[in-house]
Parts: structure tokens; C-alpha cells; sequence
């Protein structure tokens, strides 16, 4: 009996991640960002695109009013300067996160942070949203090949999905957002104007669904923390939502997700 459960507690270890993992580790010396137009920075500010540099993960932008996971670690140890990998993608759904994993291993990355999914949720309609098995799947990849790949003592900080039907709480009644998503088919599987309100729930209910898988999945793996539904439950207002699009964070919206990241992050005490 106790061979059988020297070996049960072996395979664990070998199953949930990277030799060295602790829950107090020292500061990563690379880091890199798994996710979409978000971690991009995607229309953050003052003309339309990316903006990596003000990214709440992997951002060095100065003067922008954003402390980036990586600006945090960079204060206290300046190994990490130019070790700053954004490997996100505007537009990229789960089902690109195993590539993107693949990229941070290539890179060595030490921290990786993944916030993914919106894109999944925020189809053309709800009838097109990613099934919670296919996130699932996808998501469970991405975590093998970070487990699998990463250097010892590497460590992964997964984020929740930030709340889309917050988002239409707050500026449904905005004619100017109103008019923007319409025009460019912004995330209308919640935001078109003909949803009925049980089409907006499901929405809700899908992401709700998706933010359980990546706590579920990340939960199975000692070196990945997850927010705890933190970024989900954000209670964002209008100033932190880009006049641009109408749905990407502002650099308000950037610097609060930033902050409320890292305060559930590895490292929460800087």
C-alpha cells in the first residue's frame, strides 16, 4: 500500500507542471502573454491597431499610466529588461492558444500570463460561440504544452474573462457605442440591439461556463493560478472602455486590469 502511494504521489507530480513550482517563487527573469486584441492593447488609445506596449501583462510604454505585470517584476530585478514577450493575437480564440503556448516555450518564458476567450464569447451570434467541450480541450492543450515545455520553476497566471454583458449594461445606452457595434459587428452574439434578453443570458451563462473551465483546468496544474473570477466580477465603468471601439479597455481600463491582476498574481505584495 504505501509503494502504491509513493508512486500515486510521483505521477502527480509529473502531471501538474514544471519542476520547482512553489507558491512563494522568485521573480521570473522572462515573461510572456498569452491571448487576444486585449492583451494586444488593441485600440487602447488615440488611433486604432495594437498597442503592445501598453499591454496590462507584457507593456514597457512609459508615462501611459500602466504598471504591467512585467513593469512590477522589472522594479525589482532588471534581468527581466527585454525579456518581455507579447505573444497574443487580435482576434485569436482558444483555439490559438496551444500555438501561442508553443511560442512562450520557444521563448524560455520563466511567468505566463494568459487571458483568453472573449473571442469565443463575442461571436456574430449566440448560436456560434465556442462550445464549453471545445474550450475545454483547447484550453487543456494549451496548459500541456505550457507544463510540458516550460522551463523548471515556471509559473502561469491565468485571468477570467472580463463580464461582456456588464459591458452592455454599462453603454447599451450610448448611442455612439450603440451605433459603433453595429457598424462593425462588434461582439454581437451579445451586443446587437435585436438580442432578446434570454439571448444575452445564454451569452453570459457560456462565459460564466468558460471561466469555470479555466479555473478547473488550471486548477489541476501547481505552477497556474487563477484569478479567482476577479477580472469577471470587475465592476468597470464607461471611463475604462475605449472611445474608440467601444469595447477594448482604455488606458484606464488597461491600468485597472493591470492592477487588479497582479494583485492576484504570484507576486501580489509589490
Amino acid at each position: 500500500m504505501r509503494v502504491r502511494h509513493v508512486f500515486a504521489a510521483l505521477t502527480i507530480a509529473v502531471l501538474v507542471g514544471p519542476a520547482g513550482a512553489s507558491a512563494s517563487p522568485q521573480l521570473p527573469s522572462s515573461i510572456a502573454a498569452i491571448g487576444d486584441s486585449i492583451t494586444r492593447a488593441f485600440d487602447v488609445c488615440c488611433w486604432y491597431g495594437d498597442h503592445p506596449a501598453e499591454s496590462w501583462s507584457t507593456g514597457g510604454g512609459i508615462f501611459d499610466g500602466i504598471t504591467s505585470h512585467y513593469e512590477h517584476i522589472l522594479r525589482h530585478t532588471s534581468t527581466i529588461y527585454g525579456h518581455n514577450y507579447n505573444d497574443a493575437k487580435t482576434g485569436a480564440k482558444m483555439r490559438d492558444a496551444p500555438g501561442q503556448a508553443q511560442a512562450a516555450v520557444t521563448q524560455g518564458a520563466q511567468y505566463v500570463t494568459i487571458l483568453m476567450g472573449a473571442n469565443d464569447v463575442c461571436t456574430s451570434s449566440p448560436a456560434s460561440m465556442t462550445s464549453v467541450s471545445d474550450f475545454q480541450s483547447q484550453f487543456a492543450a494549451t496548459m500541456a504544452a505550457l507544463s510540458n515545455g516550460l522551463p523548471a520553476g515556471a509559473h502561469v497566471f491565468v485571468s477570467s474573462i472580463p463580464n461582456v454583458y456588464q459591458l452592455w449594461q454599462v453603454l447599451h445606452t450610448n448611442v455612439a457605442a450603440e451605433t459603433v457595434w453595429t457598424l462593425a459587428g462588434i461582439c454581437q452574439s451579445m451586443l446587437s440591439p435585436s438580442n432578446t434578453e434570454a439571448d444575452r443570458q445564454a451569452v453570459l451563462a457560456r462565459e460564466e461556463a468558460f471561466n469555470q473551465v479555466l479555473a478547473n483546468v488550471c486548477g489541476q496544474y501547481t505552477f497556474c493560478r487563477f484569478d479567482d473570477d476577479a477580472t469577471f466580477a470587475y465592476r468597470f465603468s464607461s471611463s475604462d472602455v475605449s472611445k474608440l471601439d467601444y469595447f477594448h479597455p482604455s488606458l484606464t481600463g488597461q491600468a485597472a486590469l493591470a492592477t487588479l491582476t497582479w494583485q492576484h498574481s504570484w507576486w501580489p505584495t509589490d
